[in-house]
Formats: C-alpha cells, sequence, structure tokens
C-alpha cells in the first residue's frame, strides 16, 4: 500500500543506533517486498526477531483438486462451510491456481495458543459475520461487518473475536495486493475519480509490545505445508516503525460506485489489483440514468478470465435464486449473463441494495474437494 505510517518509537535515521533506557540496543528489522525493491517498514524489536528455539512439526495443508481443467458454472453454498473452533482449521479452500487461492472460514474462537504467519502469500480477508480485532506485529486493527483487512505476507498475526458466529471470505495472492493503478498518481497518491481514498482506510494503532522470553508458537504457511516453529521471544516486541509495508483495513461501505447513464462495466468497481487478478465491490447504488438503459448487465464472454463472485447481502438483480453467502464460478472460455427474466425485470429500476465480492483470475481456477461439498451442480444449466 503506497501510504507511509508510523507508530511508536523510531530513531531519527534508518540503520543507526537507537538504544532503549539501559543504554542497549533495540534491533532493526526490514520488513521488505519484492527483493529489495518493493514497499518496506523498519521495525525496532526489543529482542533479536531470529531466536528460533526449535522446528516442530509439520502439517500439509495443500487443497486436494477435484476439477483441475473446469468450463462448467457452479453455485457454491458457502454458509454450508461449517463452523469450527480453530482459525486455521476452520480455512476451507474452495478455488486455487498458481496465483491465488479462494478460501472460505468460519472460525468460532480466538487465536489463543500460537501465532500465524503466511510467507507466501498477502491475505485479503473479507468480513462477512463477526467483529473482534486483528493483532500483529504493526499494531491492532478492530474489523467489523464489511470489512476488507489486507495483510501482507509475513506479518505475524492473531484474531480475537467478540462474537462465535463469524464468516470469512479470504483470498491469498502470491502477488502483492494493491490499489488500483489508474486510481492513482505517479506519487502513489489516490486521484479525486477514485472511489475511496486515504481517508477511508484504516492504519494499525494500539501498538503492543511485549518484552517476555520464553516459548512462543509460531504456524507458519510455507508452500502449502504449516511448519510449528518455537521462538524464544515474543513475535510482538516491536516498539516502533515506519515504512509502507504494513496490514490496514478497508470497509466496503466506504466505497463510492461509480455509475453512468448506461450500464457500466466491472472494472469501474474495482477495488483491488495485482496483476494476477482483480477484486471489485459491488455496492448500493442508484441504476442507469438513460430513458431506455437496461440496468442488468449484458451477455459477456468470459474469453481470458474466471470469474467469481460472492454474494454478501441484498437483492442480487442479475441472478435468480442467489443468496447470501453463495459464490458462482464463471469460467474463462464460455459466456454468462443475467438470469432469464433478469433483465426485463430490471428496466425501470432506479436502485440496488446487492452487495458483492467479485474475483477476475487471469488464470484457469480449480475446484477442490472442498468446494464439491457445498456446489450446485445444476446451476449450469440455470440459464435454459
Amino acid at each position: 500500500m503506497p501510504f507511509y505510517h508510523k507508530l511508536g518509537k523510531i530513531p531519527h535515521k534508518r540503520h543507526t543506533i537507537f538504544k532503549k533506557p539501559d543504554g542497549s540496543l533495540y534491533y532493526e528489522e526490514l520488513f521488505g517486498t519484492i527483493g529489495f525493491d518493493g514497499m518496506s517498514s523498519n521495525l525496532y524489536h526489543e529482542q533479536r526477531p531470529t531466536q528460533v528455539k526449535e522446528i516442530g512439526k509439520r502439517k500439509d495443508v495443500a487443497p486436494k483438486i477435484a476439477e483441475a481443467n473446469n468450463i462448467q458454472s457452479y453455485r457454491f453454498r458457502g454458509f454450508e462451510v461449517p463452523p469450527i473452533s480453530d482459525y486455521l482449521e476452520s480455512r476451507k479452500t474452495v478455488l486455487t491456481n498458481s496465483d491465488c487461492s479462494i478460501i472460505l472460514a468460519a472460525p468460532k474462537a480466538s487465536t489463543e495458543n500460537y501465532f500465524y504467519k503466511n510467507a507466501d502469500a498477502d491475505e485479503m480477508i473479507f468480513i462477512h459475520k463477526g467483529t473482534g480485532k486483528l493483532r500483529t506485529q504493526f499494531g491492532n486493527l478492530n474489523f467489523k461487518y464489511g470489512d476488507y483487512l489486507i495483510i501482507p505476507r509475513g506479518t505475524i498475526y492473531k484474531l480475537n473475536f467478540k462474537t462465535e458466529d463469524n464468516r470469512f471470505f479470504i483470498v491469498e495472492s502470491r502477488r502483492p495486493i494493491y490499489t488500483p493503478k489508474r486510481y492513482r498518481n505517479h506519487f502513489g497518491q489516490l486521484l479525486e475519480h477514485s472511489p475511496f481514498c486515504e481517508r477511508d482506510i484504516r492504519r494499525p494503532e494500539e501498538l503492543e509490545t511485549h518484552n517476555e522470553k520464553g516459548e512462543f508458537l509460531i504456524k507458519i504457511k510455507k508452500q502449502d505445508q504449516l511448519f510449528d516453529m518455537l521462538y524464544a521471544t515474543h513475535p510482538f516486541d516491536v516498539v516502533g516503525y515506519d515504512g509502507y509495508n504494513y496490514p490496514y483495513a478497508f470497509s466496503i461501505h466506504d466505497f463510492e460506485p461509480i455509475t453512468g447513464r448506461i450500464h457500466q462495466p466491472p472494472p469501474v468497481h474495482q477495488t483491488f489489483e495485482t496483476d494476477a487478478f482483480v477484486v471489485c465491490s459491488f455496492c448500493p447504488r442508484l441504476y442507469d440514468y438513460h430513458p431506455e438503459s437496461i440496468p442488468a448487465p449484458y451477455n459477456h464472454s468470459n474469453i481470458d478470465s474466471d470469474e467469481v463472485l460472492y454474494y454478501v447481502d441484498g437483492d442480487f438483480m442479475s441472478r435468480n435464486d442467489i443468496e447470501a453467502g453463495h459464490i458462482s464460478l464463471h469460467p474463462a472460455g464460455i459466456p454468462h449473463g443475467p438470469h432469464p427474466g433478469a433483465a426485463e425485470r430490471s428496466i425501470g429500476k432506479t436502485e440496488t441494495e446487492e452487495l458483492a465480492v467479485m474475483v477476475d483470475t487471469f488464470k484457469p481456477l480449480k475446484v477442490t474437494e472442498e468446494a464439491m461439498k457445498i456446489a450446485d451442480g445444476d446451476y449450469f444449466k440455470s440459464w435454459l
């Protein structure tokens, strides 16, 4: 995220002496991306962040593929994913390719006995149900219904919930997640025509600094395996940091839709991007105001991308028999469009209350065994 932030105590210059009150040194860590060429932050620790006491068991968490080469449109009933107490065990990958994985999770309990780090992927966690606090070495972020949490890879975190009924739509990205470049100037500032701006982005606050020694379990995901790493010092021992690489939150309710006289294409709803997929937010908005407009989307061919739409709330004008928590998959290679009668129903309508998150991937998605457990296999016939 190209947006400078600092929190806590930092020295006047990078890579210089920074002393504790007792005269010993704080320990600097560069938390960077793309080698030394991408965004980074400099963190200052009470203890060396490198003290590994033990490498324990590893667990294979690679998704099991049911359809590796899929051309069928599917509907998945996301709320049928069962609630599970443990956060990591609750994460069920439903769609995946070499660039990203789409995950549903319904964790019931806060992360208590371990910390988590995804060493492979940035994470975008959309909060469909639940409230709580994301705790990281960069500070804490409160979250609620409608929030996107963007967590850069390598961030160590815990999730504290105030609720048991929690539902997440998660995208793991093996590419950095950015705001759309067409909404930024060459300095990185969001422009006037952007559907959101820096004021809408919530940065970490409430920096936790635990200067503790002992045994601290960090579960680290790397190459589809989960490693148990026992560290000698508390991971949240940062006294301060500054830079551009840190977790942040953005609410879908702060997205300002772009509308027009005739139907606008999905890119006007774009919220995040990588070089492998885009994320769009479909929010309550006024419909097209040309006197002969058809508000429903036109049929279009998915020639070079798979389209995943996660339905959050409201009335989904272009679809029949769609409920909150459903996911539609319209794969590359075939056209799709509004269900029979949807275009006709939309004529004369002035607004929509729909709320949904869309992910368009540039590589085909594989359908997992977890997805098939909640799949409607006849969805592809729903245009007949």
